[in-house]
Order: structure tokens, then C-alpha cells, then sequence
């Protein structure tokens, strides 16, 4: 019989949110910014199409944590490294977030059938909290960190392993949700369930070999759980 899972922990680019519309707007606020200062092909050190405006399957924005896309963009600018960081948590802050699905109703569904939430986002944390807000859904979650939390970025579990120790739950009785393999490498490593979703860029077979079980966005989350 499986394990119950008591707790959710949730990515948030292209889980909660979906990842094209959302960032695709914050990576061309990126280029349009920048360009004064720009010495060489943002958009490409980006993975970015600005005319279809869509990401390369390899883009460091997909995914990585927030100081790598910072190196990316400062070897083709002309601006100092923590200029460059303070501008992309402005930006990140402002900008739109796409919600996947109707946020408060699901997530307020898992709350309503006593699971703890968590964030864990290879995003800063004041961006972050501020997306949650604005998405209305910030008071529904018990942790929120982000890649400068201390705990560092995914792949690397300390994101989970910090959310089961708040919690005070075991690994294995938290499901671990994102659109990327970060996410769920992560998951594997901290020994929690990894459930994958299509939101992101990851493509099913891409996210299969690695999930437990893949879903079209977050809303069949809690259907599969009552029917454990």
C-alpha cells in the first residue's frame, strides 16, 4: 500500500504558473532593459526567440537557479554583477504571472484535505512571495523558499529536505511537484515523491523516466490522492 502523503511541495514556473506566458514577458523586459548596455546576443545567451517569443529547450532560464541566468547575462553586458541581480529581482517582481489553473480553488482543495504547503523555487524569495500574492495564495502556504534562502537551488535537495524539517515530516510522506527535471532529480535525491507536470516546457516522456506519476497541471493532484 502506498505511503500517505501529508504535504505538498510545489515548484513555481511552470507549475503554478505557466511558464511561457509568465516569464517570456519578464525575459523580453530583460533584453529591453538591458540593451544600452548590451555588448553582445542577450537574447541568444538567453535561449530566447524574440519574435515567437518562446524559450530554446536548453534555456538557462528554464530551470536554473537565478544566479546562473545572472553569469549568462553578464558575459554579454556591460553592468556589474549585482546591478544586474538587483535588476532581474526588480523585474521578476513586477512581472505577470500566468496562473496553470485556478490557484485558490486547488490549492485550497489540498488545504481542505489537511496537507501541509510548500515553495521551493530556483526564483529569489521576494519575488516569489510576491507572484504568490499576487496570485492570492500566499496565506495557503505553510513554507516558501527560495534560491537565496539558505537552502540553496534544485537539482540539489535542500529546498526539500528544509521544507520536511519545518513540517517535521518524514521525506517520503511528501510529494514533491514541478515541470522540470530539477524538480524532480531533487525529489528523488531528498527521498520524496516526484510528481511531474506539463505546464513548463518538459514534455511528458522527458518528465516520465524520472516522476512517479505525470499530470496535465496541478488541478488532478488532489483526484489522484483521494484515489490512492
Amino acid at each position: 500500500m502506498a505511503r500517505a502523503i501529508r504535504a505538498i511541495l510545489f515548484d513555481k514556473d511552470g507549475t503554478l504558473f505557466d511558464f511561457r506566458q509568465s516569464w517570456g514577458g519578464w525575459t523580453q523586459a530583460m533584453i529591453d532593459r538591458l540593451k544600452p548596455v548590451t555588448t553582445g546576443d542577450l537574447a541568444g545567451a538567453l535561449g530566447f526567440d524574440t519574435a515567437a517569443q518562446d524559450f530554446a529547450p536548453d534555456s538557462v532560464v528554464i530551470a536554473s537557479p537565478m544566479e546562473e541566468i545572472a553569469e549568462a547575462i553578464a558575459g554579454v553586458v556591460s553592468m556589474p554583477y549585482a546591478q544586474i541581480v538587483a535588476l532581474m529581482e526588480e523585474v521578476g517582481t513586477a512581472a505577470p504571472m500566468v496562473p496553470a489553473v485556478d490557484l485558490p480553488k486547488v490549492l485550497s482543495e489540498l488545504r481542505a484535505m489537511g496537507l501541509r504547503i510548500g515553495l521551493a523555487t530556483n526564483d529569489t524569495e521576494v519575488p516569489a512571495r510576491a507572484h504568490l500574492a499576487g496570485a492570492g495564495i500566499l496565506d495557503l502556504f505553510d513554507f516558501v523558499a527560495g534560491c537565496d534562502s539558505g537552502h540553496g537551488g534544485k537539482p540539489a535537495p535542500g529546498q526539500l529536505l528544509a521544507f520536511a524539517a519545518a513540517m517535521d515530516l518524514e521525506p517520503a510522506a511528501i510529494a514533491m511537484v514541478g515541470d522540470s527535471l530539477h524538480d524532480l532529480d531533487a525529489a528523488r535525491a531528498a527521498g520524496m515523491v516526484g510528481i511531474g507536470v506539463l505546464t513548463g516546457p518538459a514534455r511528458r516522456e522527458t518528465l516520465a523516466p524520472h516522476a512517479d506519476v505525470v499530470f496535465e497541471t496541478i488541478a488532478e493532484i488532489a483526484p489522484w490522492l483521494k484515489a490512492r
